[in-house]
Order: structure tokens, then C-alpha cells, then sequence
């Protein structure tokens, strides 16, 4: 079956909930993660102005950026204080992981333009990021939009081994490692 480009699968949808389905029996706190990502995610490219399949693309693929967190061990996830090398180089195959999970879908347009962003959501402006160390306009925009919404998630959400922080610290960090690890433009 031929898909047009531009349009979204009805049952995308409940494809993505099964998916973090999945993830939530895994490990909740990701997948709660991953919804609010994903809305941040929207919300960054609506402002772009981009269309509203973009903008669609782009809440998905920040549903499913980390779903490949489903293969990393709970005890890493979870782990309160700084992961060994080892525990590092396990947690940075996730998004590989994620790709791969989603990418049986990539026949259809819809689904093959999420994997951009999903695997490449931990790389950085500077090439210090993973898992394929790009930089700057080599990042997907669509990554490097993911980078500031899934950091500033990251800080200001409650883990178990750290009280989230405020929003204005929060965006004073973004602020600080503009250039370096997030795309300025974005922050």
C-alpha cells in the first residue's frame, strides 16, 4: 500500500499508546517523560510555524524517543547516583534501541520521519553527543528541538534522587550551554 507523505495513520495513535504502554510497565516515570516531551516537542515547532503534520511528527517522536529504554535495565534507570561506564554505555544505546523498535513502521512516511529526531535526540551542537557524535547543522533541527525539551523535562521533573529544579533555573541552564550543547536559535 502507497501512503501519501502527509498523511497520519488512524491508528497511529493507539500504536503510540501501546508503545508507552509498554514502557510504563517498564518504568513509569519514562514514559510520563515521553508525553510531556512529546507535547513540549509540539509546542517548539508550532512556534517554528510549522505546519500541522510537522507539528504532529514531531509530538510523536517525542512519544517514542525513548522507548529503546525498555532494553536498559531498571537498576540503571533508576539508579540514584552517577552510572559506572558500563551502566553509561548500556543507557546510551536507547536511542538505537528506540529506532529500532519503531522503524518495522518506516514504510510509512509518517512513522520514517520520527526516526530523525529519535536518533538523534542525544547529540549536541558541540559533537560531544551520542550516539553518533554530529555537530551543528549535521544535528537533524528536529533533534536538536528534542534536546532542549527533553533537558528541560529532565530538570524540572521530580527523580528519586533529586528534586526537580524551578523553571526559571531551569531555563537559565538552557541559556548557559546555548552554543555548546543546544542549538541557540531554539533555546
Amino acid at each position: 500500500m502507497i501512503h501519501n507523505w502527509f498523511e497520519i495513520p488512524p491508528w497511529a495513535e493507539h500504536y503510540a499508546r501501546s508503545i508507552l504502554e509498554a514502557l510504563r510497565q517498564h518504568e513509569p516515570y519514562t514514559a510520563e517523560h515521553c508525553l510531556r516531551v512529546g507535547l513540549y516537542c509540539r509546542f517548539l515547532a508550532r512556534a517554528a510555524g510549522l505546519n500541522e503534520f510537522e507539528q504532529t511528527v514531531a509530538e510523536y517522536s517525542g512519544i517514542f524517543h525513548d522507548v529503546g529504554k525498555t532494553g536498559v535495565p531498571e537498576k540503571i534507570l533508576n539508579k540514584p547516583g552517577k552510572l559506572t561506564l558500563e551502566e553509561d554505555a548500556i543507557m546510551r544505546t536507547h536511542p538505537i534501541k528506540s529506532v529500532n523498535i519503531i522503524s518495522p513502521l518506516a514504510h510509512i512516511p509518517f512513522f520514517r520521519s520520527t526516526l530523525p529526531g529519535i536518533r538523534h535526540h542525544h547529540e549536541r551542537i558541540d559533537g560531544t553527543g551520542y550516539p553518533d557524535n554530529v555537530r551543528g547543522d549535521l544535528v537533524p533541527l528536529t533533534a536538536r528541538r528534542f534536546l532542549v525539551a527533553d533537558t528541560y523535562d529532565a530538570m524540572t521533573s521530580d527523580r528519586p534522587y533529586r528534586k526537580g529544579l524551578s523553571r526559571d533555573t531551569a531555563y537559565k541552564e538552557l541559556k548557559l550551554f546555548s552554543g555548546s550543547q543546544f542549538d541557540d536559535n531554539l533555546v
